[in-house]
């Protein structure tokens, strides 16, 4: 077992209002049919359990569930851990969303995550298994984010 990672940061100027974009964020249902993979999150209090469908990567087969301790921040920040009592789950989200008034109308919304993943490939596949892990979640945030903004009525 090896430990592959892959990180995303990105932001944007919605035009929506800061309040809506939170309610959106906070949703566990809505955020599961917005993300591409994620099948679903079950809510236990701080604790979310994200369930992914099977991701190929390198010729093994990944369908990752983990509990991220999710720390909000009302209107403000969304910080999340993995969850120190699941040290069995193969796969750890860590990150921060953070939420701002745009000066000209609007919210500043910006994210910065790294996702960790132990497979069953030798370290030496680390540059082949990081390069699709990174495609695999610029493709979901992509697609996410395209799914948020017709959610909040943005899209054309």
């Amino acid at each position: 077992m090896s430990t592959f990672r892959a990180r995303d940061r990105s932001a944007a100027v919605l035009r929506s209002p800061r309040s809506e974009v939170w309610a959106a964020l906070t949703d566990a249902d809505l955020i599961a049919r917005l993300t591409p993979y994620v099948t679903s999150i079950d809510v236990d209090g701080d604790r979310w359990t994200w369930r992914m469908g099977t991701i190929p990567v390198l010729g093994i087969q990944v369908a990752p569930t983990f509990t991220e301790v999710m720390q909000l921040e009302p209107m403000d920040r969304i910080v999340f851990t993995h969850d120190p009592e699941r040290p069995d789950e193969t796969t750890a989200v860590m990150g921060t969303y953070r939420l701002a008034d745009h000066p000209g109308g609007g919210t500043d919304v910006s994210i910065d995550l790294q996702i960790s993943c132990n497979l069953p490939l030798p370290g030496m596949a680390r540059p082949a298994v990081e390069r699709v892990m990174a495609r695999v979640v610029q493709h979901m945030g992509a697609v996410f984010s395209r799914n948020l903004l017709k959610h909040l009525g943005e899209a054309s």
